[in-house]
């Protein structure tokens, strides 16, 4: 199945709910829903509980994109959600849950929903689903007139699922730090942890690198040279392989660790290698845990990277 979708946070709830039911939306009342999402899918994976409803497995596919955009998706009904979830946190372990008061309205086949989440606030979604044959070309035009009526402004729109914002924000103060310290000292302590591994018998030169996709799971790599050396691979180039293996393309946060350096930036061939996943604001930390450490963008280090599509 696929639709259009498109996101944004709502300032002001009541009027869009007045608004949406001005252009003839039918309402549908409120769902209280809760999505339990799990590691290891290569798009996303949740388990919906939801009342009224049918609970259901939902597996689901789209770009991060402000602007409306197309998801792939299949859904599944579940009769015994608690052990479902049990078995599937067992096995992929459980990165987090969305908490949400849904009030569903229907317009013209588009699915407006009106949703206070736990933990994030109002927001507000629209969802135009297609048939198998469409182009979505009248699909993109609903969102696009929902959009317009109901005043949504740009800065407003949201790339995202709730899952990421809510990962993107899940930084728990420990040991009596701050939030953003703990975070980039869980992203050091996980190149930290890899360079341990890293195969370096001519160089002597451990390096190892940690990469936070945008639902916030870290991949590491550590680098491997090579008796013809200098064959091998830097640690970045590893990290980044595991991350594309993992289902990601995107580039949320890096940090790199070595263990003969304070500060151990990547090479320029690694700067390229992250700049094609990253963007050009993408947090680079350098250092090691419980130590000093810096902070770098990827456009710091590598100013007028190599696009696919150069401006100009």
């Amino acid at each position: 199945m696929r639709n259009v979708e498109l996101k944004a946070r709502d300032p002001e709830p009541t009027r869009s709910l007045e608004r949406a039911l001005g252009l003839g939306a039918a309402d549908r009342g409120e769902i209280r829903q809760r999505d339990t999402y799990f590691a290891g899918a290569r798009g996303r994976l949740k388990l919906r509980e939801q009342d009224p409803g049918d609970d259901e497995l939902i597996e689901y596919s789209r770009p991060d994109d402000s602007d409306a955009r197309t998801s792939e998706y299949l859904r599944v009904p579940v009769t015994h959600a608690p052990a479902l979830l049990d078995a599937l946190d067992a096995a992929y372990g459980t990165l987090v849950t969305v908490a949400k008061q849904r009030r569903l309205l229907l317009w013209e086949g588009v699915r407006i929903h009106l949703d206070e989440v736990e933990g994030l606030g109002s927001y507000l979604e629209f969802e135009a689903v297609a048939d198998p044959e469409s182009d979505l070309t009248a699909e993109r035009e609903k969102v696009e007139r929902l959009r317009e009526e109901l005043g949504i402004e740009d800065k407003d729109l949201v790339a995202t699922s709730y899952s990421d914002l809510l990962l993107a924000g899940r930084l728990t103060p420990v040991r009596g730090g701050s939030p953003e310290l703990d975070s980039v000292e869980e992203l050091l302590a996980a190149a930290d942890a890899v360079m341990r591994t890293a195969y370096v018998p001519y160089s002597r030169f451990p390096v190892g690198a940690a990469l936070r996709a945008p639902d916030g799971s870290i991949h590491v790599g550590s680098n491997v040279e090579n008796a013809a050396y200098p064959q091998g691979q830097c640690a970045e180039t590893s990290a980044i392989g595991a991350l594309i293996a993992a289902g990601h393309t995107r580039i949320a946060e890096v940090a790199v660790t070595a263990e003969r350096m304070d500060f151990c930036p990547p090479c320029g061939g690694c700067r390229q290698r992250l700049a094609e996943f990253a963007s050009a604001d993408t947090l680079v930390r350098l250092g090691r845990p419980g130590g000093p450490h810096k902070t770098v963008t990827v456009g710091e280090l590598l100013p007028l990277a190599f696009e696919l599509d150069p401006p100009g």
